[in-house]
């Protein structure tokens, strides 16, 4: 079961991309978190970073890094939210991303990913 909502993904010629997102209020990241005052917690934010940047590349990659990662604002069950996530130029495997709701921005930061696969090869480089 997914936990989101992806409303519409679209990626630019200048490598951004664009992803229009509802967190359903019955989404299991809301249960105990926290009871009364729902917020969505930020590994579930930076996880929906990732799926943006999976889902538009067709390749399965991972968390390589974060970094300058800000949470300005809470979000809330149902909240409509636009992610937008920039290649950027010269690391083409590191993203600035924007996390925003109704056109206020709730999280920003730098994501660096890298395939799956790669750290396949090193564990099994690692134990030949």
């Amino acid at each position: 079961m997914k936990w989101y909502v992806l409303r519409d993904l679209k990626q630019s010629d200048s490598k951004e991309l664009r992803a229009d997102i509802e967190v359903p209020q019955d989404s299991p990241w809301f249960s105990g978190h926290f009871p009364g005052q729902p917020v969505l917690p930020g590994i579930a934010q930076l996880g929906m970073v990732l799926d943006t940047i999976n889902q538009s590349s067709g390749q399965d990659m991972r968390v390589a890094g974060v970094s300058r990662v800000r949470f300005k604002q809470i979000i809330r069950p149902n909240d409509q939210l636009r992610i937008i996530a920039t290649a950027q130029e010269d690391h083409p495997e590191s993203y600035v991303f924007r996390i925003m709701v109704r056109g206020e921005l709730v999280c920003s930061g730098v994501m660096t990913v890298e395939y799956r696969s790669r750290e396949r090869r090193e564990s099994a480089q690692s134990q030949a």
